[in-house]
């Protein structure tokens, strides 16, 4: 595309973002690689604003509780997981994750995402058991568990439709998916980036069926490492069409590639302003979603405010615990408090919430 064409293009798109109305795949590429930046962070704030008029932004004090790191997905990016029977693999007991859990209760949680790797020793009854153990210890705790990989690996395992594992974990006490796994949606980068991992169309099948049973669910990427920005349009138009079916998704939350050591996939290469402009576009091309979060646990926590004017009206979890993108290297940290202030200093007004973004 020449630079006289590229410019109309963002143009005439720019304008329809500040409209309100609906971005086409080119456009939305053409916005992300070469929109003004500053332009394209005011059309996010202003779409923002339209979806929340009110100035209020929101958090969530909650915990990421990693129930096992075994895994034999295989997967490049990834410095958390062990293979079964290295000598630093691990399984929750029941008392351990009780302790995490009423620690979470006890610095005013409500809610825990529970994850963990693809563990082929586990029968299916130690997932239900978790959930039904949880439920009963702790009635007013929200249970987001199981990203949609870990679904599509349960249905392999124990031989059971996609369909079957959610209903019985929806029995067990499961109340909504969180959205890991997804990386980017794309056949060609999750090819190399996670080849023993769920297809895009099995991610994409898991959410669906998750929402034809009632249970909300949020949707992720983690980009800056191999793909193109055709991917990432690629990615949201696959978030978008499901949500025009659905409307079951509560969140979209993007966040950028962590290297650490070891890692076969090339090392990260998104900067702060990758970042904002990632978010910036999503915020605009997924018109159908009410709630963009800011991620600082990747971004550092000044980074999260400056992400509240572009597009984000969420700034996520205070984090008690996070163990996936720290094996990275990666080690922020806040508090309630911090969040609070930054919101306010930002000219927001902060509201802490539950996990299906009802006022806590």
């Amino acid at each position: 595309m020449n630079a006289s064409a590229a410019n109309a293009l963002v143009s005439n798109a720019l304008d329809k973002a500040c409209e309100g109305r609906r971005l086409t795949p080119e456009e939305g590429e053409a916005l992300l690689v070469f929109a003004p930046f500053l332009e394209l962070g005011s059309a996010a704030d202003a779409a923002r604003a339209r979806k929340h008029p009110e100035g209020i932004v929101t958090y969530i004090i909650d915990r990421n509780v990693n129930y096992t790191n075994v895994c034999v997905s295989n997967c490049t990016f990834c410095a958390f997981s062990r293979k079964p029977g290295h000598e630093e693999s691990y399984v929750l007991t029941d008392e351990e994750l009780l302790a995490k859990v009423r620690e979470t209760v006890e610095l005013g949680g409500t809610g825990v995402l529970l994850q963990g790797g693809h563990n082929p020793d586990l029968p299916f009854s130690f997932y239900e058991g978790m959930l039904k153990l949880l439920r009963r210890e702790f009635p007013n705790v929200h249970l987001h568990c199981f990203s949609p990989p870990e679904i599509v690996f349960f249905s392999a395992l124990y031989k059971m439709t996609v369909s079957q594992v959610i209903s019985r974990l929806k029995d067990a006490g499961l109340m909504s998916i969180p959205g890991g796994g997804a990386e980017i949606l794309s056949d060609r980068v999750r090819a190399e980036m996670a080849p023993g991992k769920a297809t895009v169309a099995q991610w994409l099948g898991v959410m669906e069926e998750a929402h034809k049973q009632g249970l909300r669910t949020t949707a992720t990427m983690m980009f800056g490492s191999i793909e193109e920005p055709r991917d990432i349009i690629i990615h949201l138009e696959h978030l978008r069409q499901l949500q025009d079916r659905t409307h079951g998704f509560t969140a979209f939350i993007p966040w950028t590639y962590q290297h650490g050591d070891g890692l076969s996939l090339p090392s990260g290469r998104a900067t702060g302003v990758d970042y904002l402009r990632l978010l910036a576009l999503s915020r605009i091309y997924l018109d159908n979603f009410d709630n963009v979060q800011a991620s600082w646990v990747t971004q550092g926590i000044k980074m999260g405010q400056v992400a509240l004017h572009f597009g984000a009206n969420d700034i996520g979890s205070v984090m008690i615990e996070e163990n996936v993108v720290a094996a990275a290297g990666c080690r922020n940290q806040t508090n309630e408090a911090e969040l609070r202030h930054v919101i306010a200093e930002a000219g927001f007004t902060p509201r802490k919430r539950r996990t299906l973004y009802e006022p806590a």
